[in-house]
């Protein structure tokens, strides 16, 4: 916990006062919750859905903050050694039905909540693209719906092999198809790029220019 404070206080601090674009703190510790509130952050993202901390719920109810709840199945340490499901999509549905649920009854109000499901996290390769190629479904929520496929090591696969680095084109493409299906967050390292990107998937998607 240390470390993450160390290294994300001072960069929080420091955007907060000079950006009017909100700060998410990505974490699902609820003392580094708390801490990145305090200095400046407006939301949180918990890549365990508020399922690691049982903390957490009560800080994001405290700032009512938004949250972005993401699926994941197991933990970071062991989420990728053998990843299983009945049905993938349908028990990613039942996972965030149960944590919305629990958010509210935890005095998070619905508006607040942002839903991930999650590529890469207790995924296989072909669980990543199923997830893509179904995003539209999440929609059923009404809620905001995030996705982070930059980089990913799926890209990779589908691009023979090539590095992060070179994984440009590849993000581009899963980022357009993310946006056409339903997502209205991206989370990207090339941020200049990719905001060309989106900004050509939505006006496609809307017929007009935003």
């Amino acid at each position: 916990m240390d470390e993450e404070l160390r290294r994300t206080l001072p960069v929080i601090e420091a955007l907060a006062e000079n950006i009017s674009i909100p700060v998410s703190i990505d974490t699902y510790k609820s003392k580094v919750a708390l801490r990145a509130l305090e200095a400046g952050a407006s939301m949180v993202n918990d890549i365990s859905g508020m399922r690691f901390d049982p903390e957490m719920p009560k800080v994001i109810s405290r700032f009512k903050v938004p949250v972005v709840i993401m699926h994941i199945k197991g933990t970071p340490k062991n989420m990728q050694l053998h990843p299983t499901y009945e049905a993938l999509i349908p028990e990613i549905m039942d996972y965030f039905r149960s944590s919305i649920r629990f958010a509210v009854k935890s005095g998070i109000p619905e508006q607040m909540i942002i839903l991930d499901p999650g590529i890469g996290f207790g995924k296989t390769f072909e669980h990543n693209l199923e997830i893509m190629n179904n995003l539209d479904k999440f929609s059923a929520f009404e809620k905001p719906l995030l996705i982070g496929p930059s980089r990913k090591a799926f890209l990779g696969k589908i691009l023979g092999g090539l590095p992060p680095q070179e994984r440009l084109e590849g993000t581009a493409a899963s980022v357009a198809i993310s946006i056409i299906k339903g997502a209205h967050i991206v989370r990207v390292h090339d941020v200049k790029e990719m905001a060309r990107v989106a900004k050509v998937a939505d006006a496609i998607k809307q017929e007009r220019i935003i």
